[in-house]
């Protein structure tokens, strides 16, 4: 009787965007699966050109990144070994296209190669979408594609004639983040602009036995107040404080209401209530809740994936997220906290995708408090953020009881109100802002009651102008006017900023000298371009495509002609831009001018460079910073005395022997000798988005670096230095070695 012989398991191969992802995703699958990272996009256009011809219907050309040509041939070697290969990148239209892009660089056959998506990193999810793959869908990928091309197309374009007609800034035009700063130089217009206006408040303090309640006027002589000057507000007050002036309550109505739950979050609005209640930028937000998504190690559970994906504009919720939250809810609160038909929820505002489900917590039963010791504090607070908003969605409504009093003082009507919480409902997980109880409260009073006054407090106003954008009201603008998407938002506000063209004064956004100037340029000379509802209608014509309603190339067909003629136009008519100061050349007298370093750095430079190249360095608030500052160092090649000096490129040391002038860059170090090479210093320095990181001074002869402060300690362990590693919830020594699990904690 022959053997039965034991079928060969499957090798399988599966391609995520992030590494991050890694641990989440095999602990679901299996030993058989092997997890590896594209480290997001690993193709792009060639560099300095279009990267797609014009001529044959915008045809694209891709080459792989630099920098990721290791990473594609590891991916290639593996896919080779592979019986299937799996393409999970995350599950939107640059998902889609990224996943293109790696199936265009592996060498296998199509037989092997499947595209996966899930919305969450659960057991559930992943096993389902491996159950149900698919093929790459190429009307998301040509819709990103698009994108792209329009971007270029617009960057590529204005960008030189910028360049030529503002040749001392180094400036850029995108198609959205232009729009954005419209929006925001707009904004400044209107402030500008406003005059206050005057307008006058009467309230009064009202006795009834010992019980004090304030009261405000509603009306006078049977009109609605409009009291423009303190004389006019005088006369209310004299006729007030009359002694034979009555107080009587004329009327009590009571008003039962109901406050009803709010939507789970989508990408826009958790980026707001992170920015309301947490102080957090739009960046970070996205950043935290990317980590909370593709999973955090929770103990003995292993890496987790806590959230669903972040990058959302549908409010809707699967039927298990529903069913589950009935259940927690009825268990953890309740019947009578879950309403007697479930909630559900539909975005009316325009051009949404709904191509995910909201923002909520991958597994309800996951507490923020139940597992706050494996999180840092920023993770808890989101965490917490967004799984109180889904819980709070799915509960009973709120019910309160609303009492006005109306109390009459002869020609004068004033109005007490209170509001009584009678049934917390979904506010006993989820207490929005407005929807607190009013801290002020009434004495028992019945009509016909006589009130004896305390005080008349007149108060002054002024109209308010509109308040700058912050990020979070910006997005709101951006999502009310359609323009950009979920995945967008944060690189458009990122973007504007390290531009220099907007600055955060006060947590507010304020356009910069050069972002006004380059806004009337571009809204002068690019009105389409500018324009909110043409932008707007590109990103509808972007959906279109993706649901292949419209042919991609045929969109930027349309767009293309008559840009290009706008594009000429401006090189034709533009006029040579200089943004003046009020600060004289100490050299010429000449004015001198705003201009921007090759590393986006402001100074002033004198009018007439070439001819005089006084240069004032300005700090961040736009102040001239202090130059020939004196110091202990001397020259090391005459030993006169050295000052010090801000340029362009930041601050340095200068010798101040006219026949020297030797000039050295100043470099803070952290006096830790390089673990790599033992001859250089480990010493601070600062990438291109100015954030610190740590390398050796013998660089490029050693390549270490850091993004932790490295210490003058070895690990007891392994022997490898060790690194700060500071956060809000711990101050920690760890090892650089990241395979060594070893740390301490750090002394004061």
């Amino acid at each position: 009787m022959p053997q039965k012989t034991e079928k060969k398991k499957e090798h399988i191969l599966v391609i995520v965007e992030s590494p991050a992802k890694s641990k989440t995703i095999k602990k679901i699958l299996g030993s058989s699966y092997d997890i590896e990272a594209s480290y997001g996009h690993i193709r792009d256009f060639p560099p300095k050109v279009l990267g797609f011809d014009v001529k044959n219907d915008f045809t694209p050309t891709f080459e792989i990144i630099p920098e990721k040509k290791a990473v594609v041939k590891k991916l290639n070697d593996m896919a080779k070994k592979a019986d299937k290969v799996y393409l999970a990148s995350d599950p939107d239209r640059e998902g889609e296209a990224i996943a293109w892009h790696v199936r265009q660089v592996i060498e296998v056959d199509d037989s092997k190669v499947y595209r996966i998506e899930f919305n969450e990193i659960t057991p559930k999810a992943v096993t389902y979408a491996v159950e149900h793959s698919r093929q790459i869908d190429m009307k998301r990928v040509k819709a990103q594609q698009t994108r792209q091309i329009l971007d270029r197309l617009v960057g590529y374009k204005i960008s030189p004639v910028l360049w030529e007609k503002m040749r001392n800034y180094h400036l850029s035009a995108g198609r959205v983040q232009s729009v954005a700063l419209k929006m925001i130089c707009e904004r400044e217009d209107e402030i500008k602009a406003f005059n206050p206006v005057e307008y006058w408040s009467v309230s009064i303090d009202l006795l009834k036995n010992k019980s004090k309640f304030t009261a405000e006027l509603s009306k006078y002589k049977n009109a609605k107040i409009d009291i423009k000057n303190e004389e006019e507000a005088n006369k209310i007050v004299e006729y007030l404080k009359d002694k034979k002036r009555t107080y009587n309550v004329s009327k009590i109505s009571t008003r039962n209401t109901q406050r009803k739950p709010t939507a789970p979050f989508i990408t826009s609005t958790l980026q707001r209530e992170a920015s309301t209640k947490l102080g957090y930028g739009v960046s970070k937000t996205m950043q935290i809740a990317q980590k909370l998504y593709e999973g955090i190690d929770i103990g003995s559970d292993g890496p987790v994936g806590l959230i669903t994906y972040m990058r959302t504009d549908s409010v809707r919720i699967s039927d298990d997220a529903q069913a589950a939250a009935k259940d927690f809810i009825t268990e953890n609160y309740g019947e009578k906290y879950y309403p007697k038909t479930a909630n559900n929820y539909v975005k009316k505002s325009k051009n949404v995708q709904d191509a995910h489900e909201a923002i909520r917590p991958s597994y309800i039963d996951k507490t923020p408090d139940s597992i706050k010791q494996y999180l840092t504090n920023e993770q808890y607070q989101l965490y917490k953020l967004i799984w109180t908003k889904f819980v709070s969605s799915q509960m009973e409504n709120a019910q309160v009881k609303n009492t006005t009093v109306d109390i009459e003082a002869g020609d004068c009507l004033f109005k007490a109100g209170v509001s009584k919480i009678t049934f917390d409902g979904y506010l006993k997980v989820y207490n929005d802002d407005e929807d607190k109880e009013a801290s002020s409260k009434i004495p028992d009073l019945k009509e016909g009651d006589e009130l004896k006054l305390s005080e008349v407090m007149p108060k002054q106003h002024f109209t308010s102008p509109p308040p700058r954008f912050t990020e979070a009201s910006l997005v709101k603008a951006l999502e009310e006017h359609g323009i950009g998407r979920p995945s967008t938002y944060a690189p458009i506000i990122s973007k504007i900023q390290q531009k220099n063209y907007v600055e955060k004064i006060d947590k507010a956004l304020a356009p910069t000298a050069l972002g006004m100037t380059l806004c009337k340029q571009l809204v002068d000379y690019f009105k389409d371009i500018m324009n909110y509802e043409f932008t707007a209608n590109m990103e509808s014509k972007l959906d279109d495509i993706a649901e292949d309603k419209l042919k991609w190339n045929e969109v930027i067909k349309d767009f293309y002609t008559p840009f290009i003629e706008t594009v000429t136009e401006a090189k034709k008519n533009m006029q040579k831009v200089l943004i003046e100061s009020d600060t004289l050349c100490p050299n010429c007298g000449s004015k001198m001018v705003v201009r921007t370093s090759r590393f986006g750095t402001q100074f002033l430079g004198c009018s007439r460079y070439p001819e005089c190249k006084t240069m004032l360095p300005l700090n961040s608030d736009g102040q001239i910073v202090e130059q020939n500052k004196e110091t202990d160092e001397k020259c090391e090649k005459c030993s006169s005395p050295m000052v010090q000096k801000t340029g362009p490129y930041g601050p340095y040391l200068e010798c101040t022997s006219p026949e020297c002038r030797h000039r050295k860059r100043i470099i803070k170090t952290t006096g830790v000798k390089c673990p790599k090479c033992g001859e250089g210093e480990i010493v601070f320095k600062k990438s291109k988005y100015g954030k610190v990181f740590f390398a050796c001074s013998k660089y490029p002869d050693c390549d270490f670096v850091s993004w932790n402060e490295p210490v003058n300690e070895k690990c007891p362990e392994c022997g490898n230095i060790l690194v700060k590693k500071i956060t809000k919830k711990e101050k920690k020594l760890i090892c650089s070695n990241k395979k060594c699990t070893f740390s301490k904690e750090m002394d004061e």
